[in-house]
């Protein structure tokens, strides 16, 4: 069974520096999920994952940009792995199977733009 600890998080003071890595710790056998911005067109969410956890194949019906700020990553996309390291970033595409797997503890910044897809069809 996957933990999951999700802290929503929206009183970030604007205008203001902070370190997401210092504020989002890592909780052992869990995934941490901070909401950084919360808007009807999308978020952000700093993430943390211990070694050894997963979030689950899923599809989303947007794209996702993921951005890896401490640790190493393996992203699944439509079954195709992808090793992401600290500073390496990828956008996964809407309607895709997905999956994010810790072989070791890392963090990540998770985007989703909800805006754009009035048009498609």
């Amino acid at each position: 069974m996957q933990n999951l600890h999700t802290v929503e998080t929206l009183d970030f003071e604007k205008s203001k520096i902070f370190n997401v890595s210092e504020v989002l710790e890592y909780v052992p056998n869990s995934v941490v999920i901070k909401t950084l911005i919360r808007k009807t067109t999308g978020n952000v969410s700093a993430v943390s994952f211990d070694s050894g956890k997963t979030l689950e194949e899923r599809t989303s019906p947007f794209d996702t940009f993921i951005q890896i700020i401490e640790g190493t990553a393996e992203v699944l996309i439509d079954g195709k792995p992808f090793a992401l390291e600290t500073g390496h970033s990828i956008i996964i595409p809407a309607h895709s199977r997905n999956a994010i797997i810790a072989k070791e503890r890392f963090k990540m910044i998770s985007t989703v733009i909800k805006s754009g897809y009035e048009d498609v069809s």
